[in-house]
């Protein structure tokens, strides 16, 4: 199957989301995704974009994603973060995953940063062994540590 990568467009936010609901399934967290067409849209375009995405076509469906944006670290400055990377059931094992990193490392390469990070669930084998393949240093010391929208409010009353 052949595929093209390009930046995403406001217009392709409502196929960009399927496949965030894809990933959500498969994560066996069907319920979990908020975020909406017009936030993507809001937030991924216009004057001061807070992602950028890259989509990956095959004919005229959109079947992978890639969205990134910019973080600090206090250690190494400028970082990369890799939120998603997410390629359609029926798309997986085509290299549309590697074709996607590769345009993420890049972008990384270009923009100059120390350092591109991502997550991934512990129990997400065939990802873990493709980051390590590629040369990722997949840290399963550390914790990814969350405050929710409840959490967060519970805190701020707590204070």
């Amino acid at each position: 199957m052949s595929y093209n990568i390009r930046l995403a467009k406001k217009s392709d936010m409502t196929a960009v989301l399927d496949l965030i609901n894809e990933l959500a399934v498969y994560e066996k967290e069907p319920d979990a995704v908020e975020v909406t067409v017009k936030d993507l849209e809001r937030d991924g375009f216009g004057k001061h974009p807070k992602f950028t995405c890259f989509v990956a076509e095959s004919g005229a469906r959109i079947v992978g994603i890639a969205l990134v944006y910019m973080r600090f670290s206090t250690w190494k400055g400028d970082v990369l973060h890799l939120e998603d990377l997410i390629v359609s059931e029926q798309m997986r094992g085509t290299g549309l995953g590697t074709a996607l990193l590769d345009e993420v490392v890049k972008y990384g390469d270009q923009l100059g940063v120390k350092r591109i990070s991502w997550e991934v669930l512990d129990w997400n084998e065939p990802a873990i062994n493709f980051y390590e393949k590629k040369g990722a240093n997949v840290m399963r010391d550390w914790d990814v540590v969350h405050l929710n929208e409840n959490a967060i409010k519970a805190y701020i009353n707590s204070i």
